[in-house]
């Protein structure tokens, strides 16, 4: 009897011990096969997702588990970017069907969501754990996906430490040179309101301008007439 007790408190002890000190690679290696299964051409498979929830559950089980440090810069940023894009998908999938994410009470600033050891609204991962421990990063903008089509296109490929920094700057680049993101006629420029609801983050170095033309191949007029088109909230839905 007494083997058996030492047994048992030993598996006990090791069970706790692996689930808390996980590593993120199998993290984002789940993720990757999700999005890869799930997203194409920038839009989410939520009702196949619906129909059986099961990977996205079992994904974000493990991610309650998962610690980083902010000091580990790219495990870090990459671990809450992904984290943040499924559970918007999670949040979408748990009320669908839904028209507008926008139109969901609390979906980004109330609802509190168990992951990486906190329990953190969607608003407090992008601004309290991504943009206030990097407030240089403007790139995180165009990596985080609301669900709706204003936002930048989520990608069908999990962020991953080591492409993150290609991964930032392409899917900036990407977004900045899209003509239905960045609207150009003649000397009228038409840009998304993400650029004036974060316009802080966006002139660190310049103005707004200077940091679309940045990445833009076709630079903005010099004397372009900035505008903001209405933010378009329509889910990011396979048809």
């Amino acid at each position: 009897m007494k083997t058996n007790y030492y047994l048992v408190t030993l598996l006990f002890v090791s069970t706790l011990f692996s689930g808390y000190g996980q590593t993120t690679s199998e993290f984002f290696t789940a993720a990757d096969n999700f999005f890869k299964t799930h997203v194409k051409n920038g839009r989410v498979a939520y009702k196949s997702i619906k129909n059986d929830p099961s990977e996205l559950n079992a994904l974000l089980e493990n991610a309650k588990q998962i610690s980083v440090k902010k000091e580990n810069t790219a495990e870090y940023q990459a671990f809450w970017i992904n984290g943040y894009n499924l559970l918007v998908i999670k949040g979408i999938v748990e009320n669908y069907p839904v028209k507008r994410p926008a139109d969901l009470h609390g979906f980004f600033d109330k609802t509190k969501h168990n992951i990486g050891g906190t329990n953190s609204t969607l608003n407090d991962i992008e601004n309290k754990l991504l943009r206030a421990n990097f407030p240089k990063e403007a790139r995180f903008h165009f990596v985080l996906v609301c669900a709706g089509l204003g936002c930048p296109p989520i990608i069908n490929e999990a962020y991953t430490p080591a492409q993150l920094e290609a991964q930032l700057e392409r899917q900036t680049i990407a977004a900045l040179n899209n003509p239905a993101f960045i609207q150009v006629n003649k000397n009228k420029v038409k840009i998304s309101q993400i650029f004036e609801w974060y316009q802080g983050d966006f002139e660190q170095d310049g103005t707004v301008t200077d940091f679309i033309n940045k990445y833009k191949t076709e630079k903005l007029p010099e004397k372009a007439k900035v505008s903001y088109y209405p933010y378009d909230w329509t889910l990011n839905e396979i048809q």
